[in-house]
């Protein structure tokens, strides 16, 4: 189909005096754009009047050069359309050597844990949400409605780049009833997504040669947000408990530490939560030897224990905390509303470099989603959500039990989107994964979760955005390909 697109910026150079007539100049800057990739194929080309007027020559001799390059098959012409630059093009035999780059630059190289592509696979991920349970249509008529005011036009304009103070306030509010945090608008940076809310806050906190402790097994993107921030990173373990602050302490006495990251709502990968003791003592680490506490709480209205567990950032001696956040998870991972919290300059320096990494987020949307947070919306969506996910999160329970039985250990997790479970024999899960994938099944390999590279001999199989029958399904043929490769030992 012959695309019509804007007419095409003539730039040919032509030479009246050259000893290369004038029609073949002009044929060979046309082929000369072409392999410059200037024009594509099915692009339009001006009228021959057009094009001779723009070069001061006579039609007929642009008229010849068109000719030409037809015959040639570089363009093609169509009846009463005009002149195209050909479907496909002649062979290019003799094309100059691309140019290289002799400037150097920072390559960064980072590992994502999402699949980009997962037509026809049930996907076992890191912990998602459903979006098919996203409140779209409320979404969607807020965003409408923002449009719809008065003055809709102030809002095209630039706005602040801590965010939509509309949404700080209503984030301010949530902490505050939801979480017992006591913060304000004034020290709520929106951004977009929480991993953006991190890369800030490194960028911000950490300077080259700082020592930042993390978790381990941990969250890949911190560990690379902070390489990229020039930290040095010392592993601390988790078990059943959390973070093992008693190793913490003893790292503090050895050396100083910058900040702490850590996931005590719900580890990742493991998805335990930090009690309570250790939490006390994390806090009073941090007091002691001055260090930050970066607390990334990524899905914090899903736990399903009888008992509610608050942030660190919610306690009243916790002076140091940085806390993170996100509604990804609560509607979906296309929201990309995230907010980090903290002491006020802080917040206000770390305002300033999204600023200028991005000087806004996007107004509309920071505005329809306070919307939903002040009529209710988000919070009836919460609710919803939860009683799914808790189902879910049983009846994964019941396929773990029944379809693996003794070939697998695992908790049932209190809260969180994620199991976390250990296979009774060694597994190299990248070669799991890889199987798997053929039988319509998708997993993350967990070696990339070791800070030390050690196998770990277990998956994080996120089960919210599948419903029962896809989680069985999974979880049945996940069965299926252990119990061969177990009888081919």
């Amino acid at each position: 189909m012959v695309q019509m697109l804007r007419p095409w910026k003539t730039i040919l150079p032509v030479d009246l005096h050259h000893q290369v007539a004038v029609y073949q100049q002009i044929a060979d800057g046309i082929i000369a754009e072409i392999k410059k990739g200037r024009l594509q194929p099915g692009a339009a080309l001006p009228g021959s009047r057009i094009l001779a007027a723009d070069l001061g020559v006579n039609r007929k001799t642009v008229v010849l050069a068109y000719e030409g390059l037809i015959a040639a098959g570089w363009l093609e012409a169509a009846d009463k359309k005009g002149t195209f630059v050909a479907a496909e093009l002649p062979s290019l035999k003799k094309q100059p050597a691309k140019t290289r780059s002799s400037f150097e630059f920072n390559e960064t190289a980072v590992s994502t844990l999402h699949p980009s592509n997962t037509g026809g696979l049930i996907v076992f991920n890191d912990g998602l949400p459903d979006v098919r349970l996203a409140p779209l249509d409320e979404l969607a008529k807020a965003y409408k409605r923002i449009f719809q005011q008065k003055a809709r036009w102030r809002m095209l304009g630039y706005g602040p780049a801590q965010g939509e103070e509309r949404l700080r306030i209503a984030i301010a509010a949530m902490l505050s009833s939801k979480r017992g945090m006591n913060t304000g608008k004034d020290t709520v940076c929106i951004t977009r997504g929480s991993q953006m809310a991190l890369y800030l806050t490194a960028q911000t906190l950490i300077r080259p040669g700082d020592h930042v402790a993390i978790e381990s097994p941990g969250y890949l993107p911190a560990w690379q947000t902070f390489v990229q921030a020039g930290a040095h990173m010392i592993h601390v373990p988790v078990d059943e408990k959390g973070l093992m602050v008693d190793e913490l302490e003893h790292i503090c006495r050895s050396r100083k530490l910058k900040a702490v990251y850590v996931t005590p709502h719900h580890q990742f990968p493991t998805a335990v939560s930090m009690k309570a003791e250790r939490r006390l003592k994390l806090i009073e680490l941090s007091n002691r030897y001055g260090f930050a506490i970066i607390e990334d709480d990524y899905d914090h209205e899903f736990h399903f224990d009888a008992k509610s567990l608050l942030p660190l950032a919610s306690h009243e001696h916790a002076a140091n905390v940085i806390y993170i956040s996100s509604l990804s998870k609560l509607v979906a991972p296309a929201v990309r509303i995230g907010y980090v919290t903290g002491p006020a300059a802080f917040i206000s320096s770390l305002a300033q470099l999204r600023g200028l990494v991005d000087r806004q987020g996007d107004p509309i949307m920071e505005q329809a989603i306070a919307e939903l947070m002040e009529n209710g919306a988000i919070s009836r969506h919460a609710k919803r959500a939860f009683q799914v996910y808790k189902e879910r999160r049983e009846a994964m329970n019941d396929y773990l039990l029944l379809h693996l039985g003794k070939q697998v250990t695992f908790s049932k997790p209190e809260g969180g989107l994620a199991y976390w479970v250990k296979m009774n024999r060694p597994v190299n899960t990248a070669e799991l994964a890889a199987r798997l994938a053929k039988k319509g099944v998708s997993v993350m390999p967990t070696e990339r979760f070791s800070f030390t590279g050690e196998p770990l001999n277990a998956l994080r199989l996120g089960y919210a955005s599948l419903n029962l029958q896809e989680l069985e399904e999974g979880i049945r043929i996940l069965s299926a390909e252990m119990a061969i490769s177990r009888s081919k030992k």
